[in-house]
């Protein structure tokens, strides 16, 4: 997590709602990166969602969105003193396919601003047709709206690496999806929003120049530190190769699944953006494909880690010219890239130890992993409780793991597993009581699943967002017990395996 975006960082001086002094070193590139324009207005707007928490990154006190300028900003019908609007262009690589170019079809960048939480990038999702808008309409809808507000804000009180969401602004305006819907604005934070799929767009028009361009921004806004090094955007390549094996890890050990991760969609600075058809594991199934749009299963939980180093060799291809001339430049990429399968594998390893309550790494730790994993997916079992639950587990009391013991078809080779885990835990001296603190800092006991945020979808339909801030106030303590809010972290009930997350947004 940035240093920048930790709740520690956040000064308790606290503004009401009011101007933020806003800049846009992103404009600074030139005409070529972007096309200003402001965004369409959205009738009738009112407040569907709001985070506190979002809102002091900029300064700005809980009670800000009570101030009847800030649905009109967040809108898009009052602009933002100062700011800059505009649409980026990119291209990139949708399911493996060269998709050309693309860029912010629903989305404005409104500047910048510096605040007690750091500097933010400030952006409308949803906030009408731009250039790069193709055949949609530049509208989001309310449901993705939702989703992608309480996802951002649950996956940072999860730990994970993500863009922030301040708000969500509804409209009774018409939306055409697979079905008429209505309009929504969310309102995106970001230290930047600059994707993989913006130095393709360059490399991919023989565009070296504005290649280099972008390349030295990214490195003197973000990665200042490649500057010391003999060559800076290899060494720019290196970090961002950490920063997404660490990405990664983190969504496998909280069971996330993108959906939709194209190269246009991945973060330079390895964070969680675009939330469009994600989700959270339930039954566990190593090959569950969240995105009803992927028929080929090129996203499944399972298929993540490959995909991301897939997109970080499409990023390196890009940079290609940045590292020097021919086969020279091709070895020099191909001695960096492998430092994500590195850090992934050393990523993914300290998680999952975590998460079982083992302080100490040992040569049969891939063993004990994999054969629960492989118990998990045989039963489909449920992924965020069988973790938390198995904190509960007494060393030297089989006796009463009936509790975990029943989550799992396969009982017998649950007994056998939990002999070695027992075998395993004596080895390194774990004690019940401060191993079941350790599991529970790192084992979520709340995440979003589909059905929690299609229920708050549905009330809010109805003008009732009740829920929608019930479920942000929940997934803002995650490895919390909450009592009053235990309905929250029981099993999926039968109607939620229909329901499906697509594409269309």
């Amino acid at each position: 997590m940035p240093a920048s975006d930790r709740p520690d960082a956040v000064s308790p001086s606290l503004k009401p709602f009011g101007p933020l002094p806003l800049a846009n070193r992103f404009a600074g590139l030139g005409a070529e990166f972007y096309t200003r324009l402001s965004p369409q207005p959205l009738p009738d707007p009112y407040l569907v969602g709001f985070s506190a928490d979002a809102a002091r990154l900029l300064g700005w006190s809980p009670d800000a969105a009570r101030d009847p300028r800030f649905v009109a900003t967040f809108a898009g019908n009052t602009p933002l003193p100062g700011g800059d609007p505009l649409a980026s262009v990119y291209s990139g690589h949708q399911f493996g396919v060269w998709a050309g170019q693309l860029g912010d079809g629903r989305a404005l960048l409104l500047g910048e601003a510096d605040g007690p939480g750091g500097r933010w990038e400030i952006q409308l999702k949803g906030s009408g047709l731009t250039p790069y808008s193709r055949m949609g309409d530049g509208r989001a809808v309310l449901r993705s709206s939702i989703r992608e507000f309480l996802g951002s804000e649950a996956m940072f009180h999860l730990g994970v690496p993500t863009t922030r969401a301040l708000c969500v602004i509804g409209s009774d305006a018409p939306v055409r999806r697979e079905t008429i819907e209505t309009a929504a604005v969310v309102t995106r934070l970001s230290p930047s929003f600059i994707r993989f799929g913006h130095f393709e767009h360059f490399w991919a028009n023989d565009r070296h120049d504005a290649l280099r361009q972008l390349a030295d921004f990214t490195i003197d806004h973000h990665y200042p530190h490649c500057r010391d090094q003999a060559n800076p955007y290899l060494a720019l390549l290196g970090e961002v190769c950490d920063a997404t094996a660490e990405l990664v890890a983190h969504w496998q050990a909280v069971g996330f699944c993108h959906g939709v991760m194209n190269t246009d969609n991945m973060s330079i600075l390895g964070l969680t953006i675009d939330y469009g058809p994600f989700g959270f594991l339930d039954g566990f199934n190593a090959h569950h494909v969240c995105n009803h749009s992927d028929t080929q299963g090129r996203y499944a939980y399972q298929a993540q880690p490959n995909v991301a180093y897939w997109n970080l060799f499409c990023l390196a291809q890009a940079l290609l010219p940045l590292f020097g001339e021919g086969e020279a430049a091709i070895e020099k990429a191909q001695s960096v890239l492998p430092l994500f399968k590195t850090r992934f594998a050393e990523e993914i390893d300290l998680r999952m130890r975590a998460k079982l309550g083992l302080r100490e790494s040992h040569a049969d730790d891939e063993t004990l992993i994999n054969g629960l994993f492989r118990l998990m997916h045989e039963g489909r079992v449920d992924f965020t409780r069988l973790f938390r639950t198995l904190a509960a587990l007494e060393l030297e009391n089989p006796a009463a793991d009936a509790r975990i013991r029943d989550m799992f078809i396969d009982r017998e080779g649950f007994d056998a597993w939990a002999a070695n885990y027992r075998a395993r835990l004596r080895h390194e001296g774990s004690t019940d009581a401060k191993r079941a603190v350790a599991m529970r800092l790192v084992n979520p006991k709340y995440v979003l699943r589909n059905h929690l945020a299609e229920i708050a979808i549905r009330q809010a339909r109805e003008k009732d967002f009740s829920e929608v801030d019930t479920l942000l106030r929940v997934l803002s303590r995650p490895y919390d017990e909450q009592p009053e809010f235990e309905r929250y972290a029981d099993l999926p009930p039968d109607w939620a395996g229909q329901l499906e997350v697509s594409c269309s947004s």
